[in-house]
């Protein structure tokens, strides 16, 4: 269930008018990208409750900019979720019925690579690309640093980068 992003009641505040200025076009916006009217009402409430929650609201001077690179990164997170979710979904498809999981389990471990795409979302991409590569698709240090034009040094470096981070995270 979706709530409801309630304009704040004081017409002066300038949030109340970029809601009231740009909700209908973010949504339209939104739903093109999304093509699920749901997913679009929620991700323009998620994009306007980043802008009230943000630490330093900026004077926006182009809100639909802004507004449209808060809800791009919105977008990109809800694909990868998806994509993550089919990976782990397709993969559960081939498990034997007697070592099939529980829903309690599956859940469980659908929230735990949750918690790891998040880990992972503060690394810069190459640093993500590289992990993913080694750890999901199984690839070698010499391939990826062939499908990210790096040396296996640097892949190296992005690993321990990625590791740490994890390392970090979870302690």
């Amino acid at each position: 269930m979706t709530l409801a992003l309630s304009a704040p009641s004081d017409p002066a505040d300038p949030i109340n008018a970029i809601y009231r200025q740009h909700h209908g076009w973010l949504l339209r916006w939104l739903r093109g990208k999304l093509q699920s009217a749901d997913q679009a009402a929620d991700l323009a409430h998620d994009t306007f409750v980043r802008l009230l929650t943000s630490t330093h609201q900026p004077a926006l001077r182009e809100p639909r900019a802004y507004l449209t690179t808060v809800a791009q990164r919105l977008v990109i997170d809800h694909y990868r979720r998806l994509s993550l979710e089919q990976v782990w979904l397709d993969t559960l498809a081939h498990v034997p019925e007697l070592t099939a999981m529980s829903p309690e389990e599956r859940l469980d471990i659908l929230q735990t690579l949750h918690r790891i795409d998040a880990m992972l979302d503060g690394l810069p991409a190459p640093v993500r690309s590289a992990f993913l590569l080694s750890h999901l698709e199984g690839l070698s240090h010499a391939d990826i640093a062939a499908r990210l034009a790096v040396s296996e040094r640097t892949v190296q470096r992005y690993l321990v980068q990625a590791i740490e981070r994890c390392i970090m995270l979870i302690a």
